[in-house]
């Protein structure tokens, strides 16, 4: 799937793939080698996470970092290595790289880095391990997808804006969730 700079490209979603989580894996050992100890964990995140849930073909990552300063300062060796920097692209405290495919420039990977302790972070682990364990919720959120999708196939950024009051919503529940848990614990 191309997605231009402008947003512009195809909206395709993908039946679920199990070879997602290991696409990813492989691209956080990728991140490990570029960034050594900068990298603190890293999370695999969004649809192609949720196993079951059709999905654009593009991974989500969510590498935590010690320190952005450092990560900044690794930008040169991510953008050798062919990420694209976009630096926070309207998310304060985030570095957004993606990598797109050399030969066919078809998005691989759009990839959220965060520092330890970024209230993003849990946010994002909390949407998708909520949809994992709430099988409505995620059959739910594909027929947003779904609907977005028909609406606007040919611009993934009003495609986002559709799916964003769902997901807005959702993330509340999930958050909720989320804090019920640790405090059982």
């Amino acid at each position: 799937m191309r997605i231009d700079r402008d947003g512009r490209g195809r909206i395709e979603l993908a039946a679920s793939d199990a070879h997602w989580p290991d696409a990813a894996q492989a691209e956080f050992l990728r991140l490990g080698e570029l960034l050594g100890d900068v990298l603190v964990r890293s999370e695999h995140i969004g649809s192609t996470s949720i196993p079951g849930l059709a999905a654009k073909p593009i991974i989500d990552l969510l590498p935590v970092v010690d320190r952005l300063a450092r990560l900044d300062d690794a930008r040169p060796a991510l953008e050798s290595a062919g990420y694209e920097w976009r630096g926070e692209f309207g998310i304060a405290g985030r570095r957004l790289c993606l990598r797109d495919c050399p030969e066919t420039g078809a998005r691989l990977f759009n990839i959220h880095f965060f520092a330890v302790g970024d209230s993003e972070i849990a946010r994002h682990v909390a949407f998708r391990d909520y949809l994992r364990v709430h099988p409505q919720e995620c059959d739910a959120y594909e027929r947003v997808k779904r609907d977005a999708a028909a609406r606007h196939p040919d611009s993934v950024f009003d495609y986002n804006d559709a799916k964003s009051p769902w997901i807005k919503a959702c993330e509340l529940r999930a958050i909720a969730w989320a804090t019920s848990l640790a405090s059982d614990r």
